[in-house]
């Protein structure tokens, strides 16, 4: 069974069977107008991987200084359209990236991963002309982990995703209020819910914050992460929430399995 290593926002190492599969890295202390407001810069072993799954164009999910921070052997998984639509990827010319679409699989090491939809924002910014459809993941192994990069619920996500052991689900985001394509954590326990998933941790919360907005909608940084576990208990009471701090890893190899 996997260890699940979060290191704030969506950036999560998933750790199956020998094969580490790292998400969207935000290896940084921040991103554009963006800070950490929580939680040290990732670790070093933050940039030990194996694989490198990208889940939509937003700078705070692909993050060009990050991904040049990596090894150049690591490949790297984008949606398709990501080379075109973000020039910066032009730095990484000499990487071995791969462009997906929903449905697509890709094998590397002991895990295989499937692409699956999602329903967010495909802009690499609000005013850009060309969208790249976002995905989600669903990494099997020794056992099946859903990331679910940023998305909403939406209809057929139980369907398009299948079955799963774990599911790494986006609770919040990193400023006052949440536009559309993203879940809060109520909807996120919805989603759990309707996936039958057995444990599931949330992100994509409490990590980055606009610069000079640190008093503005507190309640909105630190707590979905409590409120999904609370939702979780009502709507998802067969799911085992494990909400960790940046850096905090779990383990689910001792975790019975139904």
């Amino acid at each position: 069974m996997p260890d699940i290593t979060w290191w704030g926002h969506s950036t999560v190492t998933v750790s199956d069977g020998g094969t580490r599969v790292l998400t969207d890295p935000v290896l940084t202390g921040g991103v554009a107008h963006l800070r950490r407001r929580r939680g040290p810069i990732p670790a070093p072993a933050a940039r030990d991987a194996d694989v490198v799954l990208i889940s939509h164009l937003h700078s705070d999910h692909l993050h060009v200084r990050s991904l040049r921070s990596l090894a150049d052997d690591i490949p790297l998984v984008v949606p398709r359209g990501a080379r075109a639509a973000v020039p910066g990827l032009r730095l990484l010319a000499d990487r071995d990236i791969r462009e997906v679409v929903p449905g697509d699989v890709v094998e590397v090491g002991s895990v295989r991963v499937r692409v699956v939809p999602a329903e967010h924002d495909g802009h690499r910014v609000p005013w850009a002309h060309r969208s790249v459809t976002p995905v989600g993941y669903v990494i099997a192994g020794t056992a099946v982990t859903y990331f679910a990069g940023d998305t909403d619920l939406y209809d057929g996500m139980a369907a398009a995703v299948g079955r799963c052991d774990v599911a790494l689900l986006p609770v919040g985001g990193w400023g006052p209020g949440l536009g559309e394509g993203h879940m809060n954590s109520a909807r996120a326990a919805q989603a759990a819910a309707r996936l039958e998933v057995p444990d599931a941790v949330p992100i994509h919360f409490g990590t980055l914050w606009p610069i000079g907005l640190d008093r503005i909608a507190p309640d909105e940084f630190l707590p979905p992460g409590a409120r999904f576990r609370d939702a979780a208990a009502r709507a998802a009471p067969g799911t085992t929430v494990h909400e960790l701090t940046p850096g905090q890893t779990v383990s689910l190899g001792g975790v019975a399995r139904r």
